[in-house]
């Protein structure tokens, strides 16, 4: 593909992107007092906030909890006229997100729920992932090996690494997800990415 080409198709990427923005703006202000609108915002932007949560926790049904609370908490802020719309709506709910998934990480009881659906899954078989992507059992044991990689990182820094090394954010849009400074983003990722390779070096 040549240098035009590649303009072009960048150009036709961020039009698209500022278009699906557009429309999810206009969701934010209907769902105000319609939950019809509130319905085709979770249609249009479910798939990559589980996936997003399954890559920060490791595991795929947890994800799918954590994105229904966002969920709810996000329509009880639209329809209260708390959305203020300085951020796209997709941001935003990504905010929620990392928030509710950084609470469940902290949570003393995570290890011990994780252990018995992991139980209870062995002799049951897996279902189909939400987004039909993968075939669950493969989503589900790539996700614990990823799950099981970043837990030697604290919640900020896990979340900083997947944001940007794996759903591909800028340090400016992460730092609007996480609620801070650009330069808290490249700190939490340089010590990310030591405590890594420390880990590596360890085992």
């Amino acid at each position: 593909m040549s240098s035009g080409e590649d303009a072009a198709a960048e150009s036709d990427t961020d039009a698209r992107a500022a278009a699906e923005a557009a429309a999810l703006s206009e969701l934010a202000v209907r769902a105000r007092s319609e939950v019809a609108a509130f319905r085709e915002i979770v249609v249009r932007t479910q798939a990559q906030l589980v996936r997003y949560a399954a890559r920060v926790l490791g595991d795929l049904a947890e994800a799918e909890d954590v994105v229904q609370d966002a969920y709810v908490k996000a329509y009880g802020a639209l329809a209260g006229g708390q959305f203020d719309g300085r951020s796209r709506l997709r941001t935003w709910l990504y905010s929620i997100v990392t928030h509710t998934a950084v609470d469940v990480l902290r949570g003393g009881q995570r290890r011990r729920a994780l252990a018995k659906r992991a139980a209870s899954e062995a002799g049951a078989g897996w279902g189909q992932s939400p987004a039909g992507q993968l075939p669950a059992a493969e989503a589900r044991l790539a996700l614990q090996e990823l799950g099981e990689w970043l837990s030697v990182l604290p919640p900020e820094q896990r979340i900083a690494l997947v944001l940007k090394n794996i759903e591909g954010h800028s340090s400016r849009e992460i730092a609007e997800i996480c609620g801070c400074s650009e330069g808290a983003v490249e700190q939490r990722l340089v010590r990310a990415r030591a405590a890594l390779h420390a880990h590596e070096n360890d085992t």
